[in-house]
């Protein structure tokens, strides 16, 4: 029986594909599709029709699937190389079998989970590749309890902050501040949000996880081993396996917490102003964090450009205990109690979405839809606080190029007592803050994007002197191709090394020895990924 419903399945795949025009054979070399389907088919149940998840380019929804998570518009062009099959996962077994075909028939996988993948790794490729979606796999299971939730890859964080909050009102967890990015790139990256220095990063509270390997076997904390879950937790899932799901640990959150909004002109002292803050807002209490935002605006001369300081904050607590502790540690800001609002946790979520929205209601947080530009983003580590010379010649050139914005997200409290060996991600003590290089646009072209480019590659480059060295510190979950990257993770350990040691500091060869235990044929690859060890480089995949 089960051998006549397999061969009833390969008929209908054999349907499929000449429905698709899709090439069967593989007289020039390239992967044989027919043979990938049909491999699907017989490592899944008789009654499972693959169709239902698998997506050609003939598929009349199969644009609408790439675009769906998409995050920049640079990476959907007609130009842009599209997938020979999306394979939009329903269940764990769908996730084994597509990586046990894609390594059968030799096709390189690409897996996207609805991060924002600003530099489109998860689903561009110049290889020939199919994309592994996960926004399927986002069932949420919170247990208040035991202060934990299961939660699947393709969940975003939005839908995991609001079914936090259906079960508790004095529950969350630290992670971004954007409710449409994906919880599987963000935590296995390390993920961070305005709670970090009260709890430290998403992964230093993730507490299990499920993952496919490379064998298509599924593996919890206890079967993959103490290495591999360390390496999971901050060293990027797409190098070591598919993750399908995390369990977390929830944190505590007051009742009431307070958010502001404080705006400084350059003749407001803002120059001024983020000098000091450079100063104290690592050493202010775990429950404040400020974010400063340094941007762009039009000046008062036409055609002109100046820079205005955005001071926000989220705190853990009621706004006159949080006046005590600014006119103790920051009085220079001048902060008022008509500068602060009180709110639930949840409502905080909602207003860091989307700041200046008073009416948005929390269900709003279950909403996939995004906006999309074109941008670019790079990042860098500040370990000692730079001048106000540095910044006055920052802020003039930034003034000057017109776009790029920087964002100042600071660190001590909790992210100065975990170890830097604790989970992949290195940065910890000794880092004042964290900055994100922003540029965004709407002008479609080549010359817009090569101007732009230019604008925050010129910054990044202009403020070398002013950040972290030997070496240049970067954030994996802003990953940035233009650091050290060779085609497709074909790269040699010396080329990864380069952006590896970037992005995990001394962590990047323990991330090396788990990368080649767990995959020594490097079949989870990406331009980024974690190279084997030299004396595994002739093996597939390791060239």
């Amino acid at each position: 029986m089960k051998n006549s419903s397999i061969t009833a399945n390969i008929i209908v795949i054999c349907a499929f594909l000449l429905s698709c025009n899709i090439l069967v054979t593989t007289a020039t070399g390239g992967p044989d599709y027919a043979t990938f389907l049909q491999c699907l088919s017989e490592n899944l149940s008789p009654s499972e029709d693959v169709s239902r998840f698998v997506y050609s380019p003939q598929n009349a929804s199969f644009m609408s699937v790439l675009r769906a998570y998409i995050k920049d518009l640079r990476f959907d062009t007609v130009e842009t190389p599209k997938p020979i099959f999306i394979v939009t996962a329903l269940k764990e077994a769908h996730v084994q079998s597509t990586v046990i075909c894609a390594k059968k028939v030799g096709v390189e996988m690409k897996i996207r989970s609805g991060g924002h993948d600003y530099d489109g790794i998860s689903y561009v490729s110049k290889e020939t590749f199919i994309i592994l979606d996960m926004f399927n796999l986002r069932n949420i299971d919170v247990n208040v309890e035991n202060e934990s939730a299961v939660v699947g890859a393709g969940a975003t964080l939005g839908e995991l902050y609001y079914r936090i909050w259906e079960k508790s009102k004095v529950h969350g967890f630290p992670a971004g501040v954007c409710p449409t990015v994906g919880v599987g790139g963000h935590l296995s990256g390390g993920g961070y949000g305005n709670m970090l220095r009260k709890f430290g990063l998403s992964v230093d509270n993730v507490v299990d996880a499920r993952i496919v390997n490379a064998k298509g076997e599924v593996l919890d904390r206890k079967a993959m081993g103490e290495d591999l879950f360390w390496a999971i937790r901050g060293g990027g899932g797409g190098s070591f396996g598919v993750i399908v799901s995390y369990t977390i640990r929830l944190v505590r959150v007051p009742e009431t917490v307070t958010v502001f909004r404080v705006m400084k002109g350059l003749d407001e002292n803002a120059t001024d102003l983020v000098h000091r803050y450079q100063f104290v807002v690592d050493k202010l209490d775990n429950d404040l964090f400020i974010r400063v935002l340094l941007q762009p605006v039009n000046g008062k001369a036409k055609g002109s450009k100046t820079i205005r300081a955005s001071f926000i904050a989220m705190f853990l607590g009621d706004s006159d205990r949080l006046l005590s502790i600014m006119k103790a540690g920051f009085p220079e800001l001048g902060l008022q109690k008509s500068d602060c609002i009180e709110s639930s946790w949840i409502r905080s979520v909602v207003r860091w979405a989307n700041f200046n929205t008073n009416s948005t209601s929390e269900e709003q947080l279950l909403s996939r839809k995004s906006n999309v530009y074109f941008g670019k983003r790079k990042s860098d580590y500040v370990q000692t606080p730079i001048p106000k010379a540095g910044l006055e010649l920052i802020v003039k050139k930034m003034a000057e190029l017109g776009k790029v914005g920087l964002v100042f997200n600071p660190y001590g409290g909790r992210m100065s007592e975990i170890p830097a060996s604790a989970t992949p991600f290195p940065h910890r003590a000794g880092n004042i803050y964290k900055i994100q290089h922003s540029i965004t646009w709407q002008e479609k072209g080549l010359a817009a994007e090569n101007n732009y480019l230019s604008q925050i590659r010129s910054l990044h480059d202009f403020v070398t002197p002013y950040v972290s060295k030997s070496p240049r510190g970067a954030f994996l979950n802003y990953r940035d191709l233009d650091i050290g990257t060779t085609d497709n993770g074909k790269n040699s350990y010396s080329e990864g090394k380069i952006y590896g040691e970037c992005y995990f500091g001394q962590n990047f060869d323990r991330l090396v020895k788990v990368k080649t235990a767990v995959d020594p044929e490097n079949f989870f690859r990406n331009e980024q990924s974690i190279p084997v060890m030299p004396s595994a480089q002739g093996r597939r995949g390791g060239k």
